[in-house]
């Protein structure tokens, strides 16, 4: 990390509660890229800061279709993703539950089931296509972060009741913060 990266500032990271993160993103386009290419440290270093291991562009106020990862365990080196326009094309029948958190829904966790393996067909950050293959927690992760492109939070896959438990609990937080 240079010193430059060192000194950018942070974005904020928009919360459950709001209406933003239902908005489905739109695709990033060549004439985008640019402007990416600008936020996308600033993203990582909000990323590292919160800290988690995913970021969507709509969880700091961006509405384009693009997330950035990264799953290197702390001192580690990294393993940074930056995911343009994501297409899961395949996924496995196989599925696992895993706990899964986000960061814009703080301090609460709960399994979500999920396919275990997938097929991604991306742009990377020169406009070119991409395809990976991702299994365990990298496909988990790709899976969370296209969900927040379609609007849609990890809260959503869990019972109405759990849904709505998690929902309370962060409105009162915000109650409390203010």
């Amino acid at each position: 990390m240079n010193t430059e990266e060192k000194n950018l500032e942070l974005l904020p990271i928009l919360v459950a509660t709001d209406p933003f993160l239902r908005k489905k993103a739109r695709l990033v386009e060549e004439k985008d890229l640019e402007e990416v290419r600008k936020i996308v440290p600033v993203m990582f270093n909000t990323m590292y800061d919160a800290p988690g291991i995913g970021l969507a562009a709509p969880q700091v106020g961006i509405g384009l279709r693009f997330f950035i990862m990264d799953l290197a365990k702390e001192g580690d080196e990294k393993e940074q993703y930056v995911i343009l326009n994501p297409e899961i094309i395949e996924e496995s029948e196989d599925c696992s539950e895993a706990k899964e958190g986000c960061l814009s829904v703080p301090e609460q966790f709960s399994e979500v089931i999920r396919p275990e393996k997938i097929k991604l067909r991306y742009m990377d950050l020169d406009g070119k296509q991409q395809e990976m293959q991702a299994d365990d927690l990298l496909a988990r992760c790709i899976q969370h972060e296209t969900d927040h492109l379609d609007g849609i939070l990890f809260i959503d896959h869990l019972s109405s009741l759990k849904r709505n438990m998690i929902m309370r609990k962060i409105i009162k937080d915000q109650r409390k913060s203010r």
